[in-house]
């Protein structure tokens, strides 16, 4: 009971909060609110905002063809409205209603994709337009939309008649006056901030009083200061928030320009922190690094938007509002999360992963973290969030943070994190060429009694990485007598690699392209064991972890070492 009392009352705050704003959401969505998204229909559209996200034609054509692969999952209409289906999937049904596949229709750009946009356009006006419910009318869900709207209003009214023409105008409004309305009771992190950028996008864009503007931008301004850190990182601590919302925020910067404006000073600091800091996450394959709700990586988003980096510079190598630490070095990157977890209501995707790292050579990932399954089955959420699936360690194999699991409560407040390290401290160190730091977390002291440091020292030329893990009481004495005391240190290897010994009983990682480490320690035998890495380009894949287990009492500090035997091919 007494860890029980640690962090209940937390969950049941923020199941409360969940449930006020609920109610808040159906009353404004309600007959009684109705009245106010009710108004003039704008004339026309003053700009189309640009769009970076990367577009296919050949997506185009399947959609033309009735085949609707969103999500990472395809549905075939057969001759059906799409918004008259009834799918298992909700998102599929959120890329569905956000419009955002509009892009690969410009990106054909034929009068035959401007018809099917349009075409599909007046289908969802005809289903979902009369009436304000369901998720088609998720307030998130209309924040993209409104922006995918708006982006490509060009190929959506090419060629159409004045009757769509109006109908289109009249329904962006309503949704942007509902958006008005929605948006202080979307749940904090980035939607609510998207649909603060999609309020921003609307003003810009259609015709509108200088108040509506200002409000917009101060509203956009507010939500900025208080979701971007100083550092640049997102508060949900999800390295992928940046660059999903780094492609928004930029086209909103080019749209004040091309309309005169002047540029939100908070939308300017915004941006010019979030590049440094997306680039901080990122490998030198392209990828960004696996904490906190990253999966897939598609290196030619990353580099679209990257494209509008003026800094150029190195990356920055510490973090700390962020809480992350970076060291690169002769062709090797690492990044540890050194940070404690986001707060609870932006942490439907946060991970256990507190102290774990990531090692890349040259264009290959070495050791990873498993990452999500962005698109496949529920069910691996909760593995790929837990402390196991990171290479870190768990002590008694439990995660160093705790989940609403509960089926009942995740309708109200999703799979929040509500309990975890209530202090994480990391000190940098660089001294005679190395670069490194010591960090510790309490997640495991109200349960074990015992705190976890763990201290990483990368050479100056790159080829060894120097790490220690220590296990000691909050008094600061090493553990001793404790049966609760199991130590687990897991090193997960990314897919692409192989693991041997040599001649010397050394563990050989090695990867395809040539590159080799050397994975040795002191005081405890290694052993490998099946893991698997969900963020694979193809869903979930197999792969091995070096897993080293003692007890605190009978170990208390174990020092390992990867060394660099081969380089990794150029190219």
């Amino acid at each position: 009971m007494r860890e029980a009392r640690g962090y209940a009352p937390r969950l049941w705050a923020l199941v409360g909060h969940a449930l006020y704003r609920r109610a808040r959401r159906r009353l404004r969505a309600g007959p009684a609110y109705r009245w106010r998204y009710a108004g003039r229909t704008p004339e026309r559209i003053l700009v189309a905002p640009p769009d970076l996200r990367l577009a296919d034609p050949q997506t185009a054509a399947d959609i033309y063809h009735g085949r609707f692969p969103f999500a990472g999952h395809v549905v075939e209409a057969s001759g059906q409205s799409p918004f008259q289906l009834e799918v298992n999937n909700p998102a599929w049904l959120e890329n569905l209603n956000s419009f955002r596949w509009l892009r690969h229709m410009r990106e054909a750009g034929t009068d035959l994709a401007a018809a099917n946009a349009r075409a599909l356009v007046a289908e969802w006006i005809a289903a979902h337009g009369g009436r304000i419910s369901g998720l088609a009318w998720d307030p998130a869900v209309t924040s993209r939309r409104v922006i995918a709207w708006l982006q490509h209003s060009a190929i959506v009214l090419h060629g159409a008649e004045y009757p769509f023409y109006r109908s289109f105008l009249r329904l962006l409004a309503v949704q942007i006056r509902y958006l008005r309305v929605m948006a202080p009771e979307i749940p904090d992190g980035e939607e609510r901030l998207r649909a603060r950028i999609a309020l921003a996008f609307a003003a810009l864009s259609l015709p509108a009083s200088a108040s509506v503007l200002r409000s917009a931008v101060r509203h956009l301004s507010d939500e900025l200061e208080r979701q971007i850190l100083p550092d640049g990182g997102h508060i949900s601590r999800n390295p992928a928030a940046i660059l999903e919302l780094l492609a928004d925020l930029l086209p909103l910067r080019q749209t004040f320009a091309n309309q005169a404006e002047a540029l939100p000073p908070a939308l300017m600091g915004a941006v010019d922190r979030m590049l440094p800091a997306l680039r901080f996450f990122r490998h030198q394959d392209g990828t960004l690094a696996h904490f906190n709700g990253v999966g897939v990586t598609i290196h030619n988003r990353i580099a679209a938007v990257l494209r509008h980096d003026d800094t150029i510079g190195a990356p920055l190598m510490h973090a700390p509002h962020s809480g992350y630490e970076r060291m690169v070095a002769g062709g090797t990157t690492i990044i540890a999360d050194t940070g404690p977890p986001p707060p609870p209501e932006v942490s439907r995707n946060a991970q256990a992963g507190c102290l774990s790292f990531e090692l890349s050579s040259g264009r290959q990932l070495f050791i990873v973290n498993a990452g999500v399954d962005s698109f496949g089955a529920r069910d691996f959420r909760p593995l790929s969030r837990a402390t196991a699936a990171h290479s870190t360690a768990t002590i008694n194999d439990a995660s160093s943070c705790r989940f609403n699991l509960s089926p009942r409560l995740e309708q109200v407040v999703g799979t929040a994190m509500v309990d975890g390290p209530r202090r994480v401290e990391c000190e940098r160190i660089e001294h005679g060429g190395h670069q490194g730091f010591v960090a510790r977390h309490d997640g495991y002291l109200s349960r074990f009694g015992l705190i976890h440091e763990r201290q990483l020292m990368l050479s100056d030329d790159g080829g060894t990485l120097n790490g220690a893990d220590r296990f000691f009481t909050a008094d600061g004495r090493p553990a001793s007598g404790r049966a609760a005391d199991f130590i687990a240190l897991r090193f997960h290897l990314h897919p692409d690699t192989r693991l041997h010994r040599d001649e010397e009983g050394r563990m050989l990682i090695a990867a395809a392209r040539g590159g080799e480490w050397a994975f040795s320690c002191s005081g405890v035998e290694p052993e490998v064991e099946d893991s698997i890495f969900f963020a694979g380009l193809a869903g979930p894949q197999r792969s091995r972890q070096i897993l080293l287990s003692f007890r605190a009492s009978e170990i208390p500090e174990i020092a390992w070492r990867l060394t660099r035997t081969r380089a990794v091919l150029p190219g």
